[in-house]
């Protein structure tokens, strides 16, 4: 099973992306609200891979995503993330198996306000070295432990998280 994993990563991207997209269209639609806008960039330069929108709020949201069990201990955000006004990023574990999602690990400000500070949080470098074996850091790049994102144990309080009250 892991080999698929492995072998079709941006396929389970995707798959993880659209599932999480669903839940959280699920919630607006259960709780009659319906306002809940789904965008993507033409260009993924910024750092986010979906901008959210609901109770007047915009979140520029980027999506990381582990099996349970998985070792990855951390993750790489791009720093023109802060720029945006409620930029955040949402680590989604999932089953392997079932696809099941949750929990989830949130790094970003409240409802309406924007990504902490990276200043001083470790630049990341590339997986692979040069032709000396020197890998190159990515300045625009920084790399989150695990213990910098706040768990979050249902996809409802996940939405209620980005939106405030639902």
């Amino acid at each position: 099973m892991m080999e698929r994993h492995t072998e079709h990563s941006s396929f389970r991207e995707k798959l993880i992306e659209h599932l999480f997209v669903g839940e959280l269209l699920k919630i607006a639609w259960k709780n009659g609200a319906c306002d809940l806008e789904v965008a993507k960039p033409e260009v993924d330069n910024s750092g986010y891979d979906v901008i959210l929108e609901s109770n007047r709020l915009v979140r520029h949201v980027q999506l990381k995503a582990s099996y349970k069990g998985g070792k990855t201990s951390r993750q790489k955000v791009h720093v023109k993330l802060a720029d945006k006004p409620s930029g955040c990023v949402i680590w989604i574990y999932f089953d392997e198996n079932t696809l099941e999602l949750g929990p989830f690990y949130y790094f970003g400000g409240k409802a309406g306000e924007p990504l902490p500070a990276l200043d001083g949080v470790k630049i990341a470098k590339h997986t692979k070295g040069d032709s000396d074996g020197l890998k190159a850091e990515r300045p625009n790049i920084r790399e989150l432990n695990k213990g910098q994102f706040h768990r979050i144990d249902t996809i409802a309080n996940v939405y209620e998280v980005l939106f405030g009250e639902i």
